[in-house]
């Protein structure tokens, strides 16, 4: 117990610092926001503070997000407004707030935050672009001293009727101030400059904190000089100063319960619940994201605490909470490591109220625009956009279209685009591929394999009509629901009908392969997956050193063929039928049948140190021909052989094997290896690629030795040589590539 009360507090003390810190930019940033959230919703500017003091401190403690810091929300500025403007006073409003505050709460019990899962990563990552790109555009204004709208307005049309791109136009009228501009500018300057010095990144000392501080020491010193370079007005944040402290209960508001009985209450409680979950949900996902140490928050749990926070907003006169984007992005890149630092932006918030609102009052505008104009830009950079277009369409195309719609309306119209344009992506990809298709070369010739999904809807039937139209008369389908949990019943009917009464009439061949017994189609293999007798009669020596040169194609390109390994036990377990008989080496970078891709049955495979043969080597691949009567003997030797590098190195220091590893039996070996190396040729003189390819040289000449040693000394491989109904080759394999070379072994 007490270790980890121990591991507790020593961890508490490495995080509360960082936790402390990006808790006070938090605070800087999101105190201009809650008031001009407020003005832009027609609600009493107290209303966005109390909110943001709500979000902080009760959502917070409540939330199981490390990162996400809640608070009243740009996106719902318009819904606020017209709810408002609906029930007919803003105490009426409170009631159908603290109504979808209980709303939530159910929907966080019954689980809804999974639906968060669901959301596709590129209209996550296009709405992070989305808030970094609208960060910039609005901002820019504010960094100039142009502040005559709201600080935390953020659609694109604005409550004085002009839009983002048009409010920028207003700069060239000369809509800006000198002052907030030369604050603009240091500001934003610091912060670059903190950004790109590692010195200046290391210390302890956060640069917004240092922006904020310069910010009003440049303001003091403006209102000495007096003139254009004068701040104050609308162009410092604008906190509402209480008369004294018992004056602050003053502006508490609370609702006004005798409109429970209109239908208008219930459909604005839904509409809030719906809309504040949703982005409250879309929110935590993106944050996640952007999290560096990559915790998952629980969306359930989040719509519980959000639920709760806006039941207690509304009792006491506050606006909608969420999980706020803009804020949660500034505190992750301030270096948040906990929940606590949303929890005391909200204590920040309460003792600026409280307390703090003549200094706060002190604070220029520019300078926070200063610091979300570059949080902005890390949300929007030109390396994500590299990224996403990096990826394809299916990837890129939803992104960009989130970010614009988002940018051009807000953000809750621009998410349910980006949404729907992903959707349709999704639909387009599953209608144009939604199976793996593989053309796969058996020993019985080439078969479709059609390896189905792990669900089958309806989406899928038009898709594998259009297959199966296709298929050409004499060819070969493999249906494959090896790994499928669902299907669709009109899919199942278009694959029976297909394969009882459309497939034969067509001369098409339709095997089956993992179908449940509930589907009521019984798999059924009629292709050749396994070698028997007829088809080693049907093959040529030719014919099997196709099939092992296709077979390790696919073992180089990754696209093995999908064997049922016991169906073939089965099959070849009253008899075996191999075509050919290959004598490798005993190294473990060699496995015979995975390099060429064989199954049960195909092949004799007989090993020894550097394919060298022997009385019992030579015995297995005599049997191979004259009794199971395979058409092809392979000799495959291999690169970097480290029998063939032991050997050569000692035959060229004349030792004797026993002497060098006290192995009583290896000179066998060394001595079948000996007539491939010619007495001038040294190792101990050559090194790296040299080295490397003097010994893969002798290993060539060591298959050819062996091929022509078989050769000779076997009466039966001679003969049906002759005859021709056998080919004796060598290949060699390549571990670095996994190539495998054949070549004429009597060359």
């Amino acid at each position: 117990m007490s270790s980890t009360l121990l591991t507790t507090e020593e961890s508490l003390q490495k995080t509360l610092p960082r936790d402390l810190i990006a808790s006070g930019v938090v605070f800087l940033v999101a105190l201009p926001l809650c008031l001009g959230i407020a003005v832009a919703s027609n609600a009493p500017p107290i209303s966005g503070l109390i909110a943001g003091i709500i979000g902080g401190i009760i959502v917070g403690a409540l939330s199981g997000s490390h990162t996400s810091v809640s608070g009243p929300a740009a996106g719902l500025t318009a819904i606020v407004s017209m709810q408002i403007a609906t029930l007919g006073s803003f105490e009426a409003f409170l009631s159908a707030l603290v109504l979808a505050g209980l709303l939530q709460v159910v929907m966080g019990i019954f689980k809804a935050g999974a639906l968060s899962a669901y959301f596709p990563s590129s209209v996550i990552k296009g709405l992070l672009a989305a808030i970094g790109v609208i960060l910039i555009l609005k901002q820019i204004p504010h960094i100039l001293g142009h502040d005559t709208d709201p600080e935390g307005e953020m659609s694109f049309k604005q409550p004085d009727h002009k839009n983002t791109f048009s409010e920028l136009l207003t700069l060239f009228e000369g809509e800006v101030h000198a002052g907030a501009i030369v604050i603009g500018a240091v500001s934003l300057a610091i912060l670059i400059l903190w950004n790109y010095s590692k010195l200046l990144k290391k210390s302890n000392i956060p640069a917004p904190l240092i922006v904020v501080l310069l910010g009003v020491a440049l303001n003091l010193l403006f209102q000495k000089l007096g003139g254009r370079w004068l701040i104050e007005g609308n162009h410092l944040v604008q906190v509402p100063v209480a008369e004294s402290l018992g004056n602050v209960t003053s502006f508490l508001v609370f609702p006004d319960l005798s409109v429970w009985n209109r239908f208008d209450l219930y459909r604005g409680a839904i509409t809030i619940a719906v809309v504040a979950s949703l982005e409250t949900l879309l929110s935590l996902e993106a944050v996640d994201k952007l999290d560096p140490e990559k915790r998952n928050s629980p969306g359930s749990r989040e719509l519980i605490a959000q639920g709760v926070g806006n039941s207690v907003s509304g009792l006491i006169g506050g606006l909608p909470v969420t999980s706020v984007i803009v804020r949660s992005s500034v505190n992750v890149h301030s270096g948040a490591k906990t929940k606590l630092s949303a929890v005391f932006h909200g204590f920040l918030l309460l003792i600026s109220v409280l307390f703090l609102a003549n200094s706060i009052n002190m604070i220029p505008l520019a300078s926070l625009a200063a610091i979300l104009l570059i949080t902005g830009y890390k949300l929007a950079s030109p390396k994500l956009f590299s990224q996403m277009w990096s990826q394809g369409k299916y990837q890129f195309y939803p992104f960009i279209i989130t970010l614009l719609a988002i940018v051009f309306s807000d953000l809750l119209i621009g998410i349910l685009i980006g949404l729907g344009v992903s959707i349709l992506f999704i639909l387009n990809s599953n209608l144009r591929r939604p199976i793996r298709r593989i053309v796969e070369s058996h020993v019985g010739g080439e078969v479709l394999h059609i390896e189905l999904a792990n669900q089958v809807s309806f989406l899928n039937r038009a898709s594998l009509d259009t297959l199966f139209n296709a298929a050409k008369p004499g060819s070969h389908l493999l249906i494959d629901a090896t790994d499928t949990d669902y299907f669709d019943p009109d899919v199942l009917s278009l694959i029976r009908e297909f394969k009882e009464n459309i497939a034969p009439v067509r001369g098409v061949t339709v095997s089956l392969r993992g179908f449940r017994d509930k589907y009521d189609l019984h798999d059924e293999i009629l292709f050749a997956h396994y070698t028997s007798r007829e088809l080693q009669d049907q093959m040529t020596p030719d014919d099997v050193i196709k099939i092992l040169l296709d077979g390790n194609e696919r073992f180089r390109t990754g696209r093995r063929l999908s064997r049922d390994l016991m169906r073939q036990i089965d099959a070849t377990k009253s008899e075996q039928a191999p075509l050919a008989a290959i004598l490798s080496c005993i190294d473990s970078r060699v496995p015979t049948e995975l390099v060429f891709d064989l199954g049960v049955g195909d092949i004799f495979s007989v090993r020894v140190a550097g394919n060298v043969i022997g009385t019992k080597s030579l015995g297995s691949l005599e049997y191979g021909v004259g009794v199971a009567g395979v058409k092809l003997v392979l000799v495959l030797g291999h690169t970097r052989c480290g029998a063939v590098t032991s050997s050569v190195q000692l035959i060229s220091e004349n030792r004797r094997a026993l002497d060098a590893t006290g192995c009583e039996h290896l000179q066998a070996i060394v001595d079948e290896i000996a007539p491939s190396v010619q007495h001038s040729e040294q190792l101990s003189f050559l090194k790296g690629v040299e080295r490397d390819a003097f010994i893969n040289l002798i290993a060539k000449r060591n298959v050819q030795h062996t091929v022509q040693q078989v050769v000779s000394r076997s009466t039966v491989i001679r003969q049906s040589l002759q005859e021709g109904r056998i080919k004796i080759v060598g290949a060699m394999y390549d571990v670095t590539s996994g190539e495998i070379q054949f070549f004429d072994g009597n060359s």
